[in-house]
């Protein structure tokens, strides 16, 4: 070995131990970078985690409808809305396009939780008000209402087999499983009140069922020394697309003003709810029949008449649905029509049928022209008097909206609207249902209104 070679080998064995103590230095320093990267990753990850729990812990909702109604005189149209023909107080709904002159709004306050073992809470308030009155401040005409307020918890991390997916609930509310026909302002079904249940056990692949139980003060209805309430134990089944509802109805001492009251009673649903206008087109439709005895004869607030009769029936039949049938074209039909007999005297029998058509024509994208029609016919006899005839509304709106192409359901909407409202003069004279004078008055009337409707 020369003596450049030896130098050379010298100087090497010499930076040996310093090259590997640098590769050592140089790994420790990355694995630090790696272990901070990670630190930082996790915390980016549970900021983001808490500020999506924080999102959605609390919820605001609501539904407001605001309107002024003038009548052909320049009077403010009085005793008009939905529930205005003869029937309206027997679930008879017109039309309301036009015809609201009050100022309603609800408003909801939601909480949502989320436990470590997955289990989930939802809390609501619901506090809703109504007036007539347009003038700025109402308080004497305030009907301000705590309408829900109820706990349910869903997910349960206990809950296993049939219950994996149920939920259970305890406190005032309005049912969930209520539906309604938006454009008459009438709930198909409307269960509600004070008390608790379970949700959504499941029997098969396509049968879920629900169970609750509510109970509705008759605030003594009937001049009773007690404070009567009505319970109702509900079942409601959903298989596939078709629902089937059954409920039984209580009232003890109901009968204490007089026998022929109703202290029990029963009610039933059976519904089909498409997802297609009656299999021709794109939309919805939903068609059934009702039917209810003593009790259960108020057959949409279900258990809330301590007047009926313990003989009352009632049959309802509904249908109605929603489709676009051209490009700038929409179309809602919905039809009611009942027969009841023995409701609140021996031997009174009312049969009404309603049908009421919407169309919008959608212009460009914040305006469209809407069209309502309505034609009711009732036949009506309150065990001493009888009287029919027939009910007809039209009402034009010109209408603002974010974008019509959202459909009919797609709010807020800005609405100025004329309505024709006339019926046959066999009504015009006073008629009694119930108690209450239901008699129209002269005939042949036209209202101009103006309205913001909104939900969110």
């Amino acid at each position: 070995m020369n003596k450049k070679h030896l130098i050379a080998l010298s100087i090497s064995c010499a930076l040996l131990p310093l090259q590997y103590a640098s590769a050592n230095s140089e790994l420790d320093s990355l694995e630090a970078r790696v272990n901070e990267l990670e630190a930082r990753l996790a915390n980016t990850e549970k900021v983001a985690s808490d500020a999506q729990k924080s999102a959605s812990d609390f919820q605001f909702t609501g539904y407001a409808r605001s309107g002024l109604s003038i009548d052909q005189n320049l009077h403010g149209a009085t005793d008009i809305g939905a529930t205005m023909s003869p029937v309206g107080a027997l679930g008879g709904h017109i039309g309301r396009l036009g015809v609201e002159d009050d100022t309603y709004v609800e408003a909801n306050l939601i909480h949502n939780r989320v436990a470590d073992n997955g289990t989930k809470s939802y809390y609501k308030l619901m506090i809703a008000d109504g007036v007539e009155s347009e003038n700025p401040w109402t308080a004497d005409d305030s009907d301000l209402n705590v309408r829900q307020v109820f706990a349910e918890f869903s997910n349960l991390a206990s809950f296993d087999g049939a219950l994996k997916n149920a939920s259970i609930w305890a406190g005032k509310r309005f049912d969930r499983d209520n539906f309604d026909i938006h454009f008459i302002d009438s709930d198909i079904v409307y269960l509600a009140g004070t008390g608790a249940g379970i949700y959504d056990i499941q029997l098969s692949d396509d049968w879920k069922t629900s169970f609750s139980v509510y109970g509705h003060d008759f605030n003594d209805v009937n001049n009773t020394s007690e404070d009567i309430e009505s319970y109702t134990l509900t079942m409601n089944n959903h298989i596939g697309k078709w629902q089937v509802m059954l409920n039984g109805i209580v009232a003890k001492d109901n009968q204490e003003s007089d026998d022929d009251i109703g202290e029990n009673g029963f009610h039933t649903l059976i519904g089909y709810h498409a997802d297609s206008f009656y299999g021709l087109s794109d939309g919805f439709s939903k068609t059934g029949i009702i039917y209810g005895h003593g009790l259960g004869a108020e057959v949409k607030n279900i258990g809330s008449d301590g007047k009926l009769r313990k003989d009352a029936n009632a049959i309802r039949l509904y249908s109605y649905g929603v489709t676009r049938f051209a490009d700038n074209w929409r179309i809602a039909p919905a039809l009611l029509a009942e027969y009841s007999d023995d409701m609140y005297e021996k031997n009174d029998r009312y049969v009404w049928s309603s049908l009421n058509v919407r169309l919008a024509q959608e212009f460009n994208q914040n305006f469209e022209m809407v069209y309502e029609g309505t034609y009711q016919y009732m036949d009506l006899n309150n065990g001493s008097v009888k009287t029919d005839g027939s009910f007809y509304k039209a009402t034009i709106a010109p209408t603002f909206k974010m974008d019509t192409k959202a459909g009919f359901f797609d709010r807020p909407e800005l609405r100025f609207a004329v309505s024709y409202i006339d019926w046959d003069t066999s009504l015009n004279d006073s008629y009694t249902i119930n108690g209450t004078d239901v008699g129209m008055g002269n005939n042949n009337e036209t209202v101009f209104a103006l309205q913001m409707e909104t939900w969110f």
